[in-house]
């Protein structure tokens, strides 16, 4: 019997990716998707996507998706307390494993094992431990495309935002930058993938600097 799963969704490329990796697997039934946005703002969290391009996603993947508001600012004892609602709610849905993104950050696995525990809900990571120089090519290589909503500014270039993710912008990047931004060096958007109907279309728009980071706003456009 397959175990019920629902994805972090984030709306970039790695919890895209994640989730196609699951769909070519017989051990899961992958029930939805859940992302956290800011409350305030109306965009998704660090991605800074608005909220329509989010449900479109859900719509091309065809996946239900939850969304959990998150107040801004947040403490850590808000954020816990809130998405501790949320697990307690998809445990009475009969959720068993929560999928996640993550390449290699210790801390960041080691808190989501921690946050889960005692839940009955199992962390399952698709992508931990895959050289991230290769999965970057890999997913482009699949038709996998995104653009750059954010950069880090401290660590890579403000010049980078509202890029397209290519093999261009693999090549540009310098040494010091994971290729899949694992260190937070930089977040996208995915307009298409295997796992959509078809793409979303899009524009980027202006590129504003808040609060030590730049971000390119990316607008939902209508097809010909």
């Amino acid at each position: 019997m397959k175990k019920k799963l629902m994805m972090s969704w984030s709306t970039g490329k790695d919890s895209a990716w994640s989730l196609y990796q699951l769909q070519q697997q017989d051990e899961y039934e992958i029930i939805g998707l859940f992302c956290t946005i800011n409350k305030k703002f109306a965009r998704t969290a660090m991605h800074a996507v608005r909220v329509e391009l989010l449900l479109e996603q859900a719509k091309q993947i065809g996946l239900p998706l939850d969304i959990i508001e998150i107040p801004y600012p947040c403490s850590n004892e808000q954020y816990a307390e809130i998405m501790q609602e949320f697990i307690d709610q998809i445990t009475a849905r009969g959720v068993e494993c929560c999928a996640f993104g993550d390449l290699f950050l210790e801390d960041i696995r080691q808190y989501r094992v921690t946050q889960l525990q005692g839940t009955g809900i199992e962390p399952v990571f698709p992508l931990w431990g895959e050289p991230t120089d290769q999965l970057g090519r890999k997913m482009i290589a699949a038709g996998l495309k995104t653009v750059i909503t954010c950069v880090d500014p401290k660590q890579l270039d403000a010049s980078f935002v509202g890029r397209e993710y290519t093999e261009q912008f693999l090549n540009d990047l310098p040494d010091s930058v994971d290729p899949c931004g694992e260190n937070g060096e930089f977040h996208s958007f995915v307009f298409d993938a295997p796992i959509f109907k078809q793409p979303i279309a899009i524009e980027v728009t202006e590129v504003v600097e808040r609060e030590g980071f730049v971000f390119a706003d990316v607008i939902s456009v209508n097809r010909p």
